[in-house]
């Protein structure tokens, strides 16, 4: 401790880890038309991470092909690997305690890799269902630490905007990994079936990805931390050398304060309520690939109407950031939770309209393309115009990775349930069977049956996902101003 004694005398600040080599610190810095290099890959991993979720579900008909199974077991693996991701999304509360967030999201982009590689080598279904659910684990830790920076990069003002752009570049990564395995799906490459080598590829790209954030991303909650240190911390620098043996049960101790924080704010509450209705018809959505398919529409032509729908969705996501954020000026208290009603609500009338209305035949080819983007565009606002944005104004900034965590926690678990139930309804109710399907021009019969479940998987939660957001008008305001006098009574003791 005599160095650091010294370097404090003169001013220095003091690194809590090892100096990174000076080019490596100066290439974290640098900055792109304006954008920082940690923005840029972050947003990346963003895109990988949305690759990743539709991979499977664009192959589902070749997987359902190559382990004879039909939609309801296709749905449980969508069921496993939500059910660990919202069982494990806690976790990422924890490790950003006693971690950066880049080493975490590349721990977790690790998980995801291996697991996504490990599907594409499976011989059996039970082996895809295990390492679905490793896939979860990584998505688990990866997601709350994203929205965590992302909240922590932009002021309150323009947070939606934030979001938006992260939703914005991540569905192209969805587009591009659902198009990419749909388009291979139906080939051969070195005699292996094109959905296996795309699996391959996309952990291959996760890999590298996640090795970029961990060398070149900086944690702004870090730079925060570090540009405070004055040679009064020095006294704290040796307490920590000292206090290592009771490292583990104060960051257990902290993790429990911030979950019971959390837990107790009515905002997050409502929010969690909501988000696990209105999850249930974007996890159902799964099925969109296959039943254009049993329609008669082939890969190609598939993988484009579900292009348009995710483009629809991207947009909106940002439109929907953008909108809110002006309207939040204006409406500080209502203007998002307003914003966040109008999307779900519009749920309703497109899925009827797309499902039920439609002519389900290949004919109907851009009547369905137009339904999906106006729908995508209309649909997609709640996370970036509302959920995103709230979460981050009613809990301190500490507490940021935690409230992502457990509102994934609870979403992701209790959503999970939505693609098996599509399946079992119908198989058992509307009388699909797998069995019937020509693996060519698909099945109009199958076709209606699969429809019929995904209508109710999706009309009906739109419903009360809209409903279920009227209470933070009363909610909102009071937790909002709870936060900011606890984050100004932080600052003070500081």
């Amino acid at each position: 401790m005599g160095i650091n004694r010294v370097i404090s005398r003169f001013g220095a600040r003091l690194p809590s880890k090892p100096l990174l080599p000076r080019r490596l610190e100066t290439m974290k810095r640098r900055k792109f038309f304006g954008v920082s290099l940690s923005l840029i890959l972050i947003n990346m991993a963003a895109i990988m991470e949305r690759a990743d979720e539709n991979l499977l579900p664009a192959v589902y008909k070749e997987v359902s092909e190559a382990f004879s199974a039909g939609p309801s077991d296709l749905g449980y693996l969508t069921f496993i690997r939500n059910l660990v991701q919202g069982l494990a999304s806690p976790l990422a509360g924890v490790l950003v305690i006693n971690h950066d967030r880049p080493t975490v999201l590349a721990m977790g982009t690790f998980f995801w890799a291996v697991s996504t590689a490990a599907v594409g080598a499976s011989q059996q279904f039970f082996q895809v269902a295990f390492w679905r659910a490793i896939n979860g684990f990584g998505l688990a830790i990866v997601i709350p630490a994203l929205q965590s920076f992302i909240a922590d990069s932009y002021t309150d003002g323009v947070r939606g905007t934030g979001f938006g752009l992260l939703s914005l570049v991540g569905t192209l990564g969805g587009i591009g990994g659902g198009v990419l395995a749909t388009i291979m799906a139906g080939q051969q490459y070195w005699g292996m079936p094109g959905w296996r080598v795309a699996f391959v590829m996309m952990a291959t790209l996760s890999s590298l990805i996640g090795w970029l954030v961990f060398l070149f991303v900086e944690d702004p909650r870090k730079t925060t931390s570090v540009a405070h240190y004055t040679s009064d911390d020095e006294e704290r620098t040796d307490s920590i050398d000292k206090g290592n043996a009771s490292t583990a049960a104060s960051i257990w101790l902290e993790s429990w304060t911030a979950m019971k924080t959390v837990m107790k704010v009515k905002t997050f509450q409502i929010i969690v309520l909501q988000g696990i209705v209105g999850s249930l018809p974007w996890t159902a959505m799964v099925f969109f690939t296959m039943w254009f398919e049993l329609i008669g529409f082939d890969h190609n032509s598939a993988a484009a109407l579900l292009s348009i729908f995710a483009i629809g969705c991207a947009t909106g996501s940002l439109l929907g950031g953008l909108i809110a954020d002006r309207i939040s000026q204006i409406y500080p208290n209502s203007g998002r939770i307003m914003c966040a009603q109008f999307s779900a609500f519009m749920g309703i009338p497109f899925s009827w309209f797309l499902l039920t209305v439609i002519p389900q035949l290949v004919g109907s080819y851009f009547t369905f393309a137009a339904t999906l983007f106006i729908m995508g565009l209309t649909i997609s606002w709640n996370a970036t115009a509302a959920n995103g944005p709230m979460f981050a104004e009613v809990v301190p900034s500490k507490h940021r990775t935690m409230i992502y965590a457990f509102d994934r926690a609870f979403e992701g678990s209790f959503s999970s349930v939505a693609a098996p139930l599509v399946g079992i309804l119908s198989e058992k109710i509307y009388g699909y069977d797998s069995k019937s399907v020509d693996p060519v021009s698909g099945s109009a019969r199958e076709a209606l049956a699969l429809s019929k479940g995904l209508i109710t998987m999706m009309a009906i939660p739109f419903g009360l996902c809209c409903l279920f957001y009227t209470p933070l008008y009363h909610t909102f305001r009071r937790d909002r101003e709870n936060a900011r006098l606890a984050t100004l009574k932080e600052e003070q003791m500081t």
